[in-house]
């Protein structure tokens, strides 16, 4: 139950961030990418912010035998560098920088960015369970 608790508190804290600092509004996030025309570049701020508390914490949490809610890290073991993850990466990429949405912040936006939030996330279901069934079978 601390488990479910927990990560309720953190999906919490982070759509209240990327609100707070409106990484849900796509206008801003397509201002922030549109470096050769009316650039907007306050969120590099909010980027920078979560590198800077990324680093940082990875410092301090890394060094405990275990979360505090599970038995182990579960961390990446991979290294190398494949296709799928380059056109993921490249997908990603594109897709937001069109529309101006990602995952995260699509679902932060559905309680006020109305009918291109839910086509966004509409397509990015389909998008998901497509990959699984032709890539994943």
């Amino acid at each position: 139950m601390k488990l479910v608790i927990s990560t309720f508190i953190a999906g919490l804290l982070f759509g209240a961030g990327l609100t707070i600092s409106q990484m849900v509004n796509p206008d801003k996030v397509v201002s922030f990418l549109d470096v050769a025309g009316n650039w907007d570049p306050s969120l590099a701020i909010v980027m920078a912010s979560a590198f800077i508390t990324t680093f940082i914490g990875y410092r301090f949490v890394l060094k405990r035998p275990a979360p505090f809610f599970e038995g182990k890290f579960k961390l990446p073991t991979r290294e190398d560098i494949d296709m799928p993850l380059i056109g993921g990466a490249a997908l990603f990429g594109i897709g937001w920088g069109l529309v101006g949405l990602c995952p995260g912040p699509a679902l932060s936006s559905l309680s006020f960015a109305g009918l291109n939030s839910i086509i966004f996330l509409a397509a990015m279901l389909v998008a998901i369970i497509s990959f699984r069934i032709i890539i994943r079978n």
